[in-house]
């Protein structure tokens, strides 16, 4: 679970966006694709910010024509769905990856 400082330092930091060239649903994709290297951060993001809202910035982003920030929110998401079903024990824990990363997993693609 998440502490209150996960969550407060999780909406400080998109709070704190300096970068204005960039929307609003940028900064939720790069919190979403950022969280998922912690367990504490993922889940602070799931709390504070919500699956919701990052489908919505992946929408916002292909709205945009913001592909590539489109596909990182599509592989956290992706990812975020993943822990879930880990959680409730719907994954073959034999058929998952422990290596893998929404970024090792988009290069094996290619």
């Amino acid at each position: 679970m998440a502490t209150t400082t996960t969550v407060k330092r999780a909406l400080a930091a998109l709070a704190a966006r300096t970068d204005v060239d960039r929307g609003p649903h940028v900064a939720v994709i790069d919190e979403a694709e950022a969280a998922l290297g912690d367990l504490d951060r993922a889940a602070g993001f799931v709390d504070s910010v919500g699956l919701d809202r990052l489908e919505t910035a992946i929408e916002t982003a292909e709205t945009a024509g913001d592909a590539a920030a489109a596909e990182r929110g599509t592989d956290a998401l992706d990812a975020y769905r993943a822990f879930r079903r880990a959680a409730a024990g719907q994954l073959d824990p034999e058929s998952v990856d422990a290596e893998a990363t929404p970024e090792t997993d988009r290069r094996a693609a290619e």
